[in-house]
């Protein structure tokens, strides 16, 4: 499978966050123009620095410029964060992982939840916000969890209902549409949690370090 990290232009994580994922196979890195002046910061060089070039520094485009494939692409109607997933789609990625999409821009940290969405059916994606990861699901799902985790639930509308087992407080074919209902800090019981998720997709938020330290990827 091929799989890349996507570092957007908003508040990035740790580098052992984005070391971690590289050492499990997300090995092409993939910055969203200004993404780049947070890889050099970081000490991290991209393989690909994608967008309408408008935000990385000129100081990035110098250091990066004979290390990393810039390709400018103007058209306005994505994000540049669009741009980099439509360009992992169209050269076959499986997955991808996206860092650096929140911070001070609620309107930006808004858009790239929808974008999770947006790009659900074409690739596999997972978003690192803080100390957090969140990734949707459908159908049937068994998530590897440790005992006592945290494990945050939203749905998106009341057509999409879910069951679980595992879970201190059980969801029994219940929707949590966005705005109305949820399902926040609930608590793994097992080493496991099952999900049956029927009409639409859903949210999970966990503890990214949490997952980290016991391998729970």
């Amino acid at each position: 499978m091929k799989k890349c990290i996507i570092l957007a232009n908003g508040k990035p994580p740790k580098k052992n966050v984005i070391t971690f994922f590289q050492k499990r196979n997300f090995q092409t890195l993939i910055c969203a123009d200004g993404g780049a002046n947070s890889a050099m910061k970081l000490k991290l060089i991209p393989d690909f620095i994608i967008g309408d070039l408008d935000s990385i520094s000129s100081e990035a485009i110098k250091k990066f410029r004979s290390t990393s494939k810039i390709i400018k692409i103007k058209r306005q109607n994505d994000t540049d964060v669009e741009k980099c997933l439509k360009y992992a789609i169209k050269n076959n990625y499986d997955e991808a992982l996206l860092v650096g999409a929140t911070g001070n821009r609620l309107d930006h940290s808004f858009c790239n939840l929808g974008i999770v969405l947006k790009f659900f059916s074409e690739i596999n994606i997972s978003l690192i916000a803080e100390d957090s990861i969140l990734k949707p699901y459908k159908g049937n799902v068994k998530l590897k969890t440790h005992p006592g985790e945290t494990i945050s639930i939203y749905g998106i509308d009341t057509k999409t209902k879910i069951t679980s087992r595992g879970l201190r407080y059980p969801l029994k074919n219940v929707s949590l549409p966005f705005g109305k209902k949820e399902s926040t800090s609930n608590v793994a019981s097992s080493k496991t949690v099952e999900l049956k998720i029927t009409g639409g997709i859903i949210f999970i938020i966990r503890d990214v370090n949490l997952m980290m330290k016991y391998d729970l990827f």
